[in-house]
């Protein structure tokens, strides 16, 4: 092979497994910063087991709510209608946050609790992502739940 050749072979070689390794750091470290949402059930049923933090999704149980009158501390069970979970959160509520109101908490499992870092509460005008979406519409039609309707007819 002529010198000028393989130069331009190796050099095109050493380019390649720049961008394959480049590639790589990115897709991992996206990867250790995706949070998924799971549903109580899908968490009860051992789909979240390998995510060390992931979203909690579904509504604030009625009359689950259990304020630490010392502390920041709130309990509460989060529901998909089917399966609860009783998360723990230690901070400032948002002013949405309420009994019967649809929830999005960030954290961990820790001993049977949901640790949240994080809650957001959803307004009933807001987005809610696609898949608590129809996990929350499975799990009102199972058990005939009758939803108001909405101003201008948003879901």
């Amino acid at each position: 092979m002529h010198p000028v050749r393989k130069r331009r072979l190796i050099f095109v070689g050493l380019i390649l497994g720049a961008v394959a390794l480049a590639t790589g750091a990115v897709v991992y470290g996206l990867q250790k910063n995706m949070n998924y949402l799971f549903t109580p059930s899908q968490v009860l049923a051992g789909r979240a087991a390998d995510y060390r933090t992931f979203r909690l999704g579904g509504m604030v149980e009625n009359g689950s709510i259990v304020r630490d009158p010392h502390s920041l501390k709130v309990d509460f069970t989060v529901t998909d209608g089917d399966r609860t979970l009783p998360v723990e959160y230690t901070g400032i509520l948002p002013d949405l946050f309420r009994a019967n109101q649809a929830v999005i908490t960030t954290g961990r499992m820790q001993g049977g609790t949901f640790v949240a870092s994080e809650v957001l509460a959803k307004h009933s005008a807001t987005y809610m992502p696609k898949e608590l979406a129809e996990a929350m519409a499975k799990a009102h039609a199972k058990h005939h739940v009758v939803m108001p309707a909405t101003a201008g007819g948003a879901p």
